[in-house]
C-alpha cells in the first residue's frame, strides 16, 4: 500500500522567491527542469508556487541543484506562519 505525504504547509512563496532571485521565468525554469528529466510544465509549476499542488521530492532535488542552495532555503520563514 502506497502512503502519500499530506502537505499542510506550502513552500510556494519560497519557490517563487528563489526563481525570481535567479531571474528565471516559469517557462525557462521548466525548460531547465525538463533538460534534467523532470517533466514539469509551466502550468504545473505555477500550481506549486500557488500552493495548489504538492511539489514532488524529485523536483525539489533538481531545484536545489539549479539554485545551488540548501534545502533550508525552500523552508525559510515557514515556522512563523
Amino acid at each position: 500500500m502506497e502512503q502519500k505525504l499530506k502537505c499542510d504547509v506550502y513552500i510556494g512563496k519560497n519557490l517563487r522567491r528563489l526563481r525570481e532571485k535567479f531571474g528565471l521565468s516559469q517557462e525557462k525554469l521548466c525548460a531547465e527542469l525538463q533538460c534534467r528529466n523532470c517533466d514539469i510544465g509551466r502550468s504545473t509549476y505555477a500550481k506549486y508556487e500557488n500552493g495548489e499542488l504538492n511539489i514532488r521530492i524529485s523536483v525539489l532535488m533538481e531545484l536545489k541543484k539549479i539554485y545551488n542552495c540548501s534545502y533550508d532555503e525552500f523552508f525559510d520563514d515557514l515556522d512563523s506562519h
